[in-house]
């Protein structure tokens, strides 16, 4: 026998989907969030409850997504949206708080970047009340569902973000065996979440807790980069660890070549928020872009078509810029592409690729 509550929730889309034709052109949701900003029909939306501004470049933001929010496993992100300037902008953040959470809300640590509108605006700007657009929660860099015997969580400055929703996760389900939590930053004042993870490696026997503060040696746990010398003195049993690794392009690659040289790249897995080397290489190699539906051509120079596009002085549509949400998606209508990510080719015509991770690779057109 069916319950009322199921009948009501039914009846409720039914009549929205009703006002919502009725509403046309602009919809329902439209006018009702005049009223309740926060609230649609369809969308994700979250309204900021909380604001910390908790190192000279970071900003967490504790949202409460409205009904539509479905939750998240630790690791994934989010894509946020927020307007500036009358332009939306759109940027991934992974969730830094335990995916256990019981009370509907989510946090989100913000690293501002020389270089990131979304960022820096969101640095500054960001105030309690303020409504902001989410996606569901997107990706595969997730906690495993049974607890490995070893975990290994490494991070390097903001890639901090999605580890920490793992351990904070972990430590919520009563996991006990043992993980080691390898955190790279600047200085001891630009490490997110310091204080709290000294204090549960401090009460926790079965974490162990290494900082690395690269600009200022002789203030961590450890000093330098990623080597072999360094991961067993940070984790003796690396090498048998489930492992988890987020953060810039060098701290990727050195974690992985490890891993494979030690046959255990299947043990490994990898969030990336930055392009690679395989940019810089590009750079080398002539051609001619040209955006065919606008009739622009110019020199190549190396760099993402996205980015090359906007110096033409066209207004892609775009998100992450960074190969994750696939809203910059364009026709290759000729020539070939290097993925900025993989480093591998592709070639047209008539091939969908993420022009923000896209590198021409001697003469290119895309339906742009």
């Amino acid at each position: 026998m069916m319950t009322a509550r199921p009948l009501t929730k039914r009846f409720l889309r039914q009549a929205i989907r009703v006002f919502d034709a009725a509403a046309t052109p602009y919809g329902v949701d439209r006018y009702v969030e005049l009223v309740r900003p926060s609230w649609s029909s369809t969308e994700v939306r979250a309204k900021v409850v909380r604001v910390e501004r908790t190192t000279p470049r970071t900003v967490t933001l504790t949202l409460r997504p409205n009904g539509n929010w479905a939750g998240f496993r630790a690791g994934q992100y989010t894509q946020l949206s927020v307007e500036i300037e009358g332009v939306q902008h759109t940027r991934c953040y992974s969730m830094t708080n335990a995916a256990t959470d019981r009370h509907g809300l989510i946090e989100l640590s913000i690293t501002a970047h020389p270089e990131g509108r979304v960022s820096r605006h969101l640095r500054q700007s960001a105030t309690r009340g303020q409504v902001l657009g989410l996606t569901k929660a997107q990706g595969l860099f997730t906690l495993p569902h049974a607890e490995p015997d070893h975990m290994l969580l490494i991070s390097g400055g903001s890639g901090i973000t999605p580890v920490m929703s793992m351990l904070r996760t972990r430590c919520a389900l009563g996991w006990t065996n043992s993980v080691t939590f390898l955190h790279y930053a600047l200085t001891e004042s630009d490490m997110l979440y310091r204080l709290e993870l000294e204090e549960l490696a401090r009460t926790s026997p079965n974490v162990r807790l290494v900082r690395v503060f690269t600009d200022e040696p002789g203030t961590g746990d450890l000093d330098g980069f990623l080597s072999l010398d360094q991961l067993n003195a940070a984790d003796p049993g690396w090498a048998s660890a489930e492992a988890f690794v987020c953060g810039p392009a060098p701290l990727m690659d050195a974690t992985r070549t490890l891993f494979e040289e030690r046959g255990r790249g299947g043990h490994l897995h990898t969030e990336a928020f930055t392009l690679t080397q395989f940019t810089a290489e590009a750079g080398t190699i002539d051609g001619t872009v040209r955006f065919g539906a606008s009739e622009i051509g110019r020199p190549s120079n190396g760099t993402p078509l996205l980015n090359q596009a906007e110096a033409a002085g066209l207004t892609p549509l775009h998100g992450c810029r960074m190969g994750i949400c696939h809203t910059c998606t364009r026709t290759l209508c000729s020539g070939v592409v290097r993925d900025a990510v993989t480093g591998d080719l592709t070639n047209g015509p008539d091939v969908e690729i993420r022009i923000c991770i896209s590198i021409p690779v001697g003469d290119v057109e895309i339906d742009l």
